[in-house]
């Protein structure tokens, strides 16, 4: 009896930390959504498979991109992500790769993504991803979920969006559900070069987040990002910066009230537009 009620202690002794585990919670937008509060629901570039899987429509040409993140600057935590997306003809695909965790206690996650425009000023997106937490000498769990996402290019500065993950509860184990979470949010674009993110996230177990992000395209290679999030509070900055044409690099740190900072980097490459 005490070895199957250890498994089920630990993980939700870690998911109510928010320290060790994540638990199903829907993935950060890469350095780029670090660096600006959390924020990705109304990105339109490959870092909506990690925010919005609706954003993969803006995705003409094929393009991946790394994420790696040290939580908390701890050495043991890690999280290392990777994401491919493809033009499908009548959309886009993308497909996620993920680990996050330490020796003790690690999650991977396996997600399919699809994209497409409903028309000009509408998309439509759907993540069906596993789940999978090991735990050593108690073993591993599975599951299966999904996700779905939408947003709304009401004109050329004003986006809004909205995504919900794991609507139908799955559990994880006995009476201990993945999160269930609703995130609307939107993006204004005052200029061609600043851009002004606001989001709302609900889990239904838990307080209502707010985070907030500011993107500014400095130079025509060069981008500086700062965001703010409740909930618990965290500030985060940024910066990303061209290689070439095809290539991006980001650098972001994000700083927990009690916890400390999150440093993460990514890179992005980015295929060559078909004529």
């Amino acid at each position: 009896m005490f070895k199957s009620f250890f498994p089920l202690f630990v993980i939700s002794l870690f998911a109510c930390s928010g320290l060790l585990a994540q638990l199903g919670s829907p993935q950060v937008s890469g350095a780029r959504g670090l660096g600006v509060g959390g924020v990705g629901l109304t990105f339109q570039d490959v870092h909506a498979a990690w925010g919005n899987p609706a954003g993969l429509a803006g995705v003409s040409q094929t393009t991946f991109a790394l994420y790696g993140e040290q939580r908390f600057a701890l050495s043991d935590i890690r999280q290392v992500s990777a994401v491919g997306a493809f033009s499908l003809g009548s959309g886009t695909g993308g497909l996620t790769v993920s680990y996050y965790g330490f020796e003790g206690y690690n999650e991977q996650r396996i997600g399919l993504l699809y994209g497409r425009k409903l028309s000009d000023k509408v998309n439509l997106g759907a993540q069906v991803y596993t789940l999978g937490v090991n735990i050593p000498e108690y073993g591993n769990k599975q599951v299966v979920s999904f996700e779905l996402g939408l947003q709304a290019i009401l004109s050329p500065s004003v986006t809004l969006a909205g995504r919900v993950a794991n609507p139908v509860r799955v559990a994880l184990l006995e009476e201990d559900d993945l999160p269930s979470v609703l995130s609307v949010g939107f993006q204004y674009d005052p200029g061609t070069q600043v851009s002004i993110y606001g989001e709302v996230e609900k889990d239904i177990l838990y307080p209502v987040r707010v985070r907030v992000g500011l993107e500014y395209q400095l130079l025509d290679e060069f981008f500086l990002r700062a965001g703010v999030a409740t909930e618990p509070s965290m500030l985060s900055f940024g910066i990303g910066y061209l290689l070439l044409d095809q290539w991006r690099l980001d650098f972001a740190a994000a700083y927990h009230q009690y916890l400390g900072f999150t440093p993460g980097i990514g890179i992005v490459y980015s295929g060559k537009a078909k004529k």
